[in-house]
């Protein structure tokens, strides 16, 4: 890369203007578990779980169908876990923003019918109910909880013999499933953007100051975000989790070009202006978007 110095000012901090766009987040889903009676049975495969699997297609097909978030495919739920708990962003490799981790929690069927003099009806029900758990990764915490419920149904009537008549249709529980995660991905939704996206510095010398993030997030050649010291760190008496206080704005940074091949790698060359950086320190610094 070609020799680029770097413009280091000192004045007074001209606020960034807002890039009136939003950038996507990046959301892993850790997992989505059966904790239904019908996942406790001793011959149930709980490796190879098809309604977790099912949940977990449908969550990813309407959080993507957003446009708001940039999925990625996590399943060492420990290892997740583990890092989402140091709160500490240079040792975690999840490379997202929030995780998200669900379970359906409660699923049955049923059939119900009646029978006159010519006719008679058959009625086949399911109702399914969804949690979800919302974590920071910037700090481990659970920003959101909550269960959805849903039912889908589907009637047959047949009169004096003739008419349509079906066992157990499939379908049903993908409807269920569905409705039960649509009540709650306007709150996904919100939980996740209400919050400024926030980056850091991935490198910064005289060759390159990188930040994370790129042009699959939304992030553009010209595009400016306001870079902060991190605040300090007290806990809480009440409940003993350690908050982090408002960061200081310092400077800007400019973006001058993108690059990487997947969204785990991609990242922004910018151009700096403000304080000093510490470079030895350059995880005592965050890049937030400017709302």
């Amino acid at each position: 890369m070609a020799q680029r110095k770097t413009k280091i000012t000192e004045p007074t901090i001209a606020e960034a203007p807002a890039t009136g766009k939003q950038i996507k987040r990046k959301v892993a889903i850790g997992r989505f578990s059966n904790e239904t009676q019908y996942a406790k049975g001793v011959f149930y495969d709980k490796e190879n779980d098809p309604m977790g699997k099912q949940a977990l297609d449908i969550l990813s097909s309407k959080l993507a169908a957003s446009g708001k978030f940039l999925l990625l495919e996590r399943s060492d739920l420990a290892t997740l876990l583990e890092e989402a708990k140091r709160g500490d962003t240079e040792l975690s490799t999840i490379g997202a923003d929030y995780m998200i981790i669900g379970s359906v929690t409660e699923f049955g069927r049923k059939n119900t019918g009646k029978t006159g003099f010519l006719t008679s009806q058959k009625t086949q029900t399911v109702e399914a109910t969804v949690a979800i758990r919302i974590v920071d990764v910037s700090n481990g915490l659970i920003i959101y909880s909550d269960e959805g419920k849903g039912s889908a149904e589907i009637t047959n009537k047949t009169t004096l013999g003739m008419g349509g008549k079906a066992g157990y249709d499939a379908t049903l529980s993908d409807k269920a499933i569905s409705e039960a995660i649509g009540q709650l991905v306007e709150n996904i939704i919100n939980k996740c953007t209400d919050k400024p996206w926030r980056t850091y510095f991935i490198n910064y010398d005289n060759e390159a100051i990188m930040i994370g993030g790129g042009s699959s997030q939304g992030i553009n050649v010209g595009d400016t975000f306001a870079v902060k010291t991190k605040g300090k760190k007290v806990k809480n008496p009440q409940t003993g989790v350690m908050i982090e206080l408002p960061g200081k704005e310092i400077g800007k940074v400019t973006v001058e070009a993108t690059a990487g091949d997947t969204p785990e790698t991609e990242f922004s060359v910018v151009s700096y202006q403000g304080a000093t950086i510490d470079t030895n320190k350059l995880t005592d610094y965050y890049i937030e978007e400017v709302k």
